[in-house]
């Protein structure tokens, strides 16, 4: 239904691929603001964890004896 939709738009009006290229493209952007959020969420998640293991095991109790 949606392809047969797209191609009634652009036998109708012919400022319908620029339009789908530019919402294309604003798509691809915002995914890749979200990918790059996500993956600095993930490393600051680690530090907070590597930070909270820190307090609750401290350094000197993971040495060998």
């Amino acid at each position: 239904m949606a392809k047969a939709l797209i191609g009634h738009l652009q036998h109708t009006d012919p400022r319908t691929p620029a339009r789908l290229a530019a919402e294309n493209a604003r798509l691809r952007a915002r995914v890749s603001e979200l990918e790059a959020l996500a993956l600095r969420l993930s490393r600051e998640n680690d530090a907070l964890v590597a930070d909270a293991a820190h307090d609750v095991v401290p350094e000197a109790d993971l040495q060998p004896v």
